[in-house]
């Protein structure tokens, strides 16, 4: 898959949020056409306190949810854990990843944060622009504020960051915790809780999101064993 090509990727912290600040008008988060998903990529990073850095892809078919590639990368990375900033450790081992791809997925599923971000441009918004393709967050844990949702499958409360709606927090299980969603690039939220819903018939996180998780861990142990 063809990614875009980055002559310069930011060293500092402060270069990453001048980079954040100025790519963030480039976010559309609608879809300029209607939807139809035929496989989607889950994605998902590990590293390590040495600055190894692994990363995994999972396309799926979204009708059987069988898995059509797995692709995955190593990179280290120096730049520093800065809460808001994990894109910058994260994006270049993620990239080397996508040019492996020889299928291009029609959505891509992030383990991260979209516009519910302090700067509205987390990892997913990055990513979407990147690569020209519909993109959404599924965090683990919500940034900003939202009210609990109903304990029924499917139940949503709308996620606030400085009073302005940023994504959901979106009941996969019931009675169980649920995952914070918010638009990466080409969706509209409504659209993208559909997926994750789609994505969830057995356990809390999307089968993208869980593949890819065990994935990367896999590739993470064999780099520290020195068999990777």
């Amino acid at each position: 898959m063809k990614v875009a090509n980055i002559d310069h990727w930011p060293g500092t912290p402060d270069e990453a949020v001048a980079l954040q600040d100025r790519l963030r008008s480039l976010v559309v988060p609608e879809n300029p056409r209607p939807p139809h998903f035929r496989t989607v990529a889950g994605l998902d990073s590990a590293y390590d306190d040495h600055g190894n850095v692994a990363a995994a892809i999972v396309v799926l078919d979204l009708d059987t949810l069988e898995t059509v590639e797995t692709v995955t990368a190593r990179g280290t990375t120096d730049f520093p854990y800065v809460p808001g900033l994990l894109a910058f450790r994260e994006l270049p081992t993620t990239l080397r990843a996508l040019e492996k791809l020889t299928v291009t997925p029609d959505l891509f599923i992030c383990d991260s944060q979209g516009l519910a971000h302090p700067r509205r441009f987390g990892f997913a918004c990055h990513l979407g622009l990147l690569t020209a393709t519909p993109t959404l967050g599924v965090a683990k844990n919500a940034w900003g504020d939202h009210a609990e949702p109903a304990p029924d499958r499917g139940s949503w409360t709308t996620i606030t960051i400085d009073g302005d709606p940023v994504g959901r927090a979106l009941r996969t299980r019931a009675g169980v915790k649920p995952v914070y969603v918010s638009v990466g690039h080409l969706i509209d939220l409504d659209t993208a809780c559909a997926q994750v819903l789609a994505l969830t018939p057995e356990f809390r996180q999307p089968e993208t999101t869980r593949r890819a998780d065990a994935l990367c861990r896999q590739l993470l142990r064999e780099i520290a064993t020195g068999t990777a």
